[in-house]
């Protein structure tokens, strides 16, 4: 199943629980506007290389539209319209004033030079310059691309539409950059996991976590959970996992990395392997890392009691279903890594009024609307006797569906 069939089932699933007719349900999933232009790049020995980059507009009932851009080999129209369509959903249910859009390039940036990354970057605003913008659409950082790009996007699009920081988000904090927007989707998935443990009469406190995944979402979460009083007793990076039952000292993991590149041999743990991850004895696994990493062939082996998908679609239909009869719950994508959009929109904001916010109102700001948002959902949830993944979209859908038709055909 393709990624954006499985968008496409999730949205029908809670359509069907709506009573939504089919006329709406193809305006609602029909994107705006698909964009795939031609990237091409000097390499630094000379050599002419080139690459398609991508950018989908799914929908702007609600505002500007706004999602990540990302670097990956893997990159297709497929996976961008299912991100996209994603973020529609995703910034509906936080309640920010945003449609959904999405962007990537089908490059390696591992195999490129910083010189030869910036030309990329740079090539691909000369092609989509025209349809982006602080009005338009919005982009930010995703897999492969962090402020270094965002700050090259920002100057770039300034050569064409003069200064604009509003223009892109997750910048450096140097460049208009917002306090906080590093940390702030690790931040959220451990203030949504705390929430949904005690929703469900569980300490945090003690509480066994398993995290699949120590990128930038991964140990931030694991941070602020390790900071809260949870066990992070186990955690996986490109290198591989370790494992330690009586819990990880998060802070000394971190520093290993940055010093080694990767947690591979870290002294303190039993090293382990990704698929002995996802089976661990703990109370919450999270995976932060690629989509499609629970499956069918591995959803029977998963022992927590609770899922929150700080990863985008990392739960195949079919392990979804077989959750939901394990009375696994599982807290979804759509809501649990919405912190790092949430804070690009107060960057925008910030950005559009020329004042800056400081961290402790970032934070704030960002726990308040991450909590309500959970409690919305459950509401619905309980109320409709669904998922909270089928009552994340009821939310989403309903509130772009009221914007789409207010606003007028």
């Amino acid at each position: 199943m393709s990624s954006y069939e499985t968008a496409t089932r999730y949205f029908e699933q809670a359509a069907n629980v709506m009573g939504i007719s089919p006329n709406m349900r193809k305006l609602l999933k029909t994107p705006q506007r698909e964009v795939k232009v031609q990237v091409a790049l000097e390499m630094d020995d000379g050599q002419i290389a080139t690459y398609i980059g991508y950018r989908i507009q799914h929908d702007s009932a609600r505002g500007p539209m706004k999602g990540g851009l990302r670097f990956h080999p893997e990159v297709d129209a497929d996976e961008v319209l299912a991100l996209a369509t994603l973020m529609t959903w995703k910034t509906a249910i936080v309640n920010i004033p945003y449609g959904g859009a999405k962007g990537g390039i089908a490059i390696n940036p591992r195999h490129l030079s910083p010189g030869e990354r910036e030309r990329v970057t740079r090539k691909f605003v000369d092609e989509i310059h025209d349809v982006i913008g602080p009005d338009k659409d919005i982009p930010a950082p995703d897999m492969g691309t962090g402020p270094q790009e965002m700050a090259w996007i920002m100057n770039q699009y300034g050569k064409y539409h003069g200064y604009n920081p509003a223009c892109v988000t997750g910048k450096p904090v140097e460049l208009h950059g917002a306090d906080g927007r590093n940390e702030a989707t690790g931040r959220g998935v451990a203030i949504l996991t705390r929430n949904l443990l005690e929703h469900h009469e569980h300490q945090l406190k003690g509480a066994r976590i398993a995290i699949q995944g120590f990128g930038n979402v991964g140990s931030f979460a694991a941070s602020f959970l390790h900071d809260m009083g949870a066990l992070v007793i186990a955690i996986s990076d490109v290198s591989g996992a370790i494992h330690n039952p009586k819990g990880l000292n998060i802070p000394a993991v971190i520093r290993y990395q940055a010093e080694h590149g990767s947690i591979e041999d870290y002294p303190a743990a039993d090293e382990s392997d990704n698929a002995a991850l996802l089976a661990s004895e703990a109370d919450v696994l999270i995976p932060a890392a690629i989509g499609g990493v629970l499956t069918a062939d591995n959803a029977n082996d998963v022992r927590a009691k609770f899922v929150v998908e700080a990863a985008n679609a990392p739960t195949t239909p079919e392990a979804d279903a077989i959750f939901e009869k394990r009375n696994i719950i599982v807290l979804p994508d759509v809501l649990a890594n919405a912190g790092g959009v949430t804070v690009s929109y107060f960057e925008w904001v910030q950005n559009r009024q020329h004042f800056r916010w400081d961290l402790q109102r970032v934070r704030d700001e960002l726990d308040r609307i991450m909590i309500e948002s959970f409690d919305h959902i459950r509401l619905i949830a309980a109320e409709k006797h669904v998922s909270l993944r089928v009552a994340a979209y009821i939310l989403g859908i309903g509130r772009v569906g009221r914007a789409t038709v207010l606003g007028g055909i």
